[in-house]
């Protein structure tokens, strides 16, 4: 399979305007200093996220029954050892999008 130019520049193009939207917020809100509610409100939002993409991703719906997404577990086995470990929203995001590109490009 050859890839041409353009498509590689769509390609990069993309990624660029996927990123900077997911990125600048947090870049931004990391130099504001919060009222303490805000903060406190704030922290529930990651784990709730998480919760919902996680459920949303790793069960997939058959004809009659759910089944388990094996691919996704083992992407979302190391997101959580580093959301555990890290506690940084970036991070664990970056790391579930390499695990997860990882997996679908070898598999």
């Amino acid at each position: 399979m050859s890839i041409n130019l353009s498509i590689l520049l769509i390609i990069l193009g993309c990624a660029v305007v996927t990123f900077i939207p997911r990125v600048i917020p947090f870049i931004v809100i990391r130099n504001i200093q919060l009222p303490k509610i805000v903060v406190k409100w704030l922290s529930y939002i990651p784990i709730c996220i998480f919760a919902a993409l996680i459920v949303d991703s790793f069960i997939i719906q058959g004809q009659s029954l759910l089944s388990i997404d094996w691919s996704t577990l083992v992407a979302i086995i190391p997101t959580l050892i580093v959301a555990i470990w890290t506690k940084s929203l970036s991070i664990t995001v970056i790391v579930g999008i390499v695990c997860m590109a990882a997996i679908r490009f070898l598999f």
